[in-house]
């Protein structure tokens, strides 16, 4: 009897081992499939998690910290927010349960996987591109390449206009203009706040949603 006990033992922590550090590989970066439907006015960062929270909801996923990439600039009193700073450590899979990145360094590197294919919606439905009509591959940001707040007039009075301005966006399917036109966060600016604006340059209000 004592010559079982050992192994079984042994079995038994191994196993609950397994379960303690197996991964969350369930939904946790989408882009949003539908934005606010006011142009770039989110209602702010606040507003903007919202959304990212109730799509998620929606589509089944609940316990987890959402939080929109968007990069504001210093106002009113407030400092700068970076969106690298706001979307927790990684990993983060899409909801296919393709991981797109293991952390913030890898997310803003050449190794990142966001493509047109794994920078799926909350539904895991794949969102339109420069090939498809319409196109909404413009995605908003007000960031710079490795994921910092640019200066103000990069994202529309801080996500709260409709009217006049322009914020960063980035190109999902890695294609396009501007001067980083293979950037997913950084590609170039657009003509102005309103859902007229953003849909002319490419796009429909979108953005990335990160969680932890």
């Amino acid at each position: 009897m004592k010559k079982i006990v050992a192994p079984l033992a042994a079995a038994t922590l191994a196993v609950c081992s397994s379960f303690a550090f197996a991964q969350d590989n369930t939904l946790s970066f989408f882009i949003t499939s539908v934005g606010s439907g006011d142009g770039a006015n989110l209602g702010g960062l606040e507003g903007a998690d919202a959304h990212c929270a109730e799509l998620a909801e929606a589509a089944g996923i609940t316990g987890k910290t959402w939080r929109a990439y968007l990069s504001t600039h210093a106002a009113d009193g407030n400092d700068a927010v970076n969106a690298r700073d706001r979307i927790g450590s990684g990993p983060w899979f899409n909801a296919n349960g393709v991981q797109v990145a293991a952390n913030v360094d890898d997310l803003h590197s050449d190794n990142n996987r966001l493509s047109k294919e794994n920078s799926v919606d909350e539904n895991g439905d794949q969102v339109n591109g420069r090939d498809d009509d319409p196109n909404m591959h413009d995605i908003l940001t007000g960031s710079t390449l490795d994921g910092m707040a640019m200066a103000a007039g990069a994202s529309c009075s801080n996500w709260t206009s409709n009217g006049e301005g322009s914020a960063q966006v980035g190109h999902h399917d890695r294609q396009g203009g501007g001067a980083n036109p293979t950037s997913w966060n950084s590609a170039h600016g657009t003509r102005g706040c309103s859902q007229e604006n953003l849909e002319s340059t490419g796009g429909d209000g979108l953005f990335y949603c990160f969680a932890w």
